[in-house]
């Protein structure tokens, strides 16, 4: 990709008027009636503003920290060059305190991206992704866009944290707060349909190290995109399922009238706010919520039955990464290797510019992991001894005790990190990169 760069200036002088402007600074957000939330975010608001991009349009962002840490931007799911994509493992340089950075680059691919903070938190609940510096960003494709009567971005967060432990001495967050869109069910205003509609539902899950389940009582979803990138075989379901960082777009019908809850199956996580009213236009009354009665999400049902070439017609080339834990006990940091060792101890692999690359991913842990390529797109071939051809991610997620394949060709040159996209998983060395040349 050509015509990306990345400038840092304390006052941004003499730059070019920015297409947006995002300034990080401290906020005190109100997600229901009298309940405020001391985090830091973008413009005083989260989620942040929502970044329409048209793709292969130049675009300059305008960052400006007004807080008193160093910071950064991931502007996830696109292709960029390292100096630019947010990582300072990669060499994106920190925007320092009171420092503004200008970005300017060409947004590809088209599709459901979104835009994070990428510090380390460690046991600092105030940092990283569990405050609230994340956003939804929308790349417009630049020939037949789809059309739609209505489009809603909902972003899913957690907040409040309490870190607890468990019988082998790990700490994990557990949430008091969840929240659509910065709100909790019921509080601000309600999606507003008309019977008929057609409406695209993106969703975002912006979560630290939480998973969401999400079902539209009376209503089912076509989930058409995983990731921003259109799966070959579009189904109908009855709920989405989305690790920290996966992004789900679905078609919704608006057939049936009423006063509706869109929001997390699990009664515990709902009942701490995760949900959003839907109200048909001329109705009125309580919102109404259906359980489901169990938990169905499968990645494959979307994929190709195509089989295509073999590795050897190809030339793909396997990186074997194993995922283990060494949890440390009794309060102490909890460890996360790939391959036996933590970041930055992890193996940079090297990659020959246009190879194509077999990452056989295996989760020995006990613990989920949503591990995502930096930079990159991916082509999910394998889970659990599945196969599979054509969904394309830049996250997946591996379950506990089990393994999964995906392939990739390298085409960004310089570094691109690979992690868990968990806070805590990826703060305790879940992390690697790989050298492209």
């Amino acid at each position: 990709m050509t015509g990306a760069s990345l400038l840092t200036t304390g006052r941004a002088r003499g730059l070019a008027t920015p297409d947006y402007s995002l300034a990080i600074g401290p906020c005190a957000l109100e997600v229901s009636r009298r309940r405020f939330i001391k985090t830091t975010a973008y413009n005083g608001e989260a989620p942040g503003p929502l970044l329409r991009l048209r793709e292969g349009v130049p675009v300059t962002i305008e960052v400006t920290n007004r807080t008193t840490a160093n910071e950064n931007v991931h502007w996830h799911g696109l292709f960029l060059p390292a100096e630019v994509d947010g990582a300072m493992e990669e060499g994106t340089p920190h925007i320092a305190p009171g420092a503004t950075a200008s970005y300017t680059f060409t947004p590809e691919p088209a599709g459901l991206r979104w835009y994070h903070t990428h510090v380390m938190a460690s046991r600092d609940t105030r940092r990283g992704l569990y405050n609230g510096q994340h956003g939804a960003m929308w790349v417009e494709p630049r020939e037949n866009p789809a059309r739609y009567d209505q489009e809603f971005f909902l972003v899913l967060h957690d907040w409040d944290p309490t870190m607890v432990g468990s019988d082998d001495g790990s700490m994990s967050p557990i949430y008091n707060v969840s929240t659509i869109n910065g709100r909790v069910l019921g509080f601000g205003e309600p999606l507003r349909v008309k019977q008929g509609e057609r409406a695209m539902v993106h969703v975002v899950n912006t979560s630290a190290t939480e998973p969401h389940w999400l079902a539209f009582a009376g209503h089912r979803f076509r989930v058409v995109a995983l990731d921003g990138n259109a799966v070959p075989s579009p189904q109908t379901v009855t709920m989405l399922h989305l690790s920290p960082a996966e992004r789900v777009s679905a078609e919704v019908v608006m057939d049936s009238p009423g006063v509706w809850v869109l929001g997390e199956v699990r009664r515990s996580v709902r009942a701490a706010g995760m949900g959003v009213v839907v109200e048909y236009a001329g109705s009125a009354g309580k919102p109404a919520w259906v359980q489901p009665q169990t938990l169905d999400w499968d990645y494959l049902r979307f994929g190709s039955n195509r089989q295509g070439e073999s590795s050897a017609e190809v030339n793909v080339t396997e990186v074997p990464l194993v995922f283990e834990s060494k949890f440390a006990g009794h309060g102490a940091m909890d460890r996360w290797t790939i391959n036996g060792k933590s970041f930055p101890d992890t193996e940079t692999v090297a990659l020959k510019h246009g190879g194509r690359y077999r990452l056989a991913l295996k989760n020995k842990s006990m613990d989920d992991h949503p591990v995502h390529l930096h930079r990159h797109m991916f082509e999910l071939r394998r889970i659990n001894g599945r196969g599979t051809r054509g969904i394309m991610k830049d996250t997946v997620l591996v379950k506990a005790g089990t393994e999964a394949e995906i392939e990739f060709t390298a085409n960004r040159l310089g570094l691109s990190l690979f992690h868990c996209h968990q806070q805590d998983h990826m703060d305790m060395g879940f992390m690697m990169l790989f050298r492209c040349s």
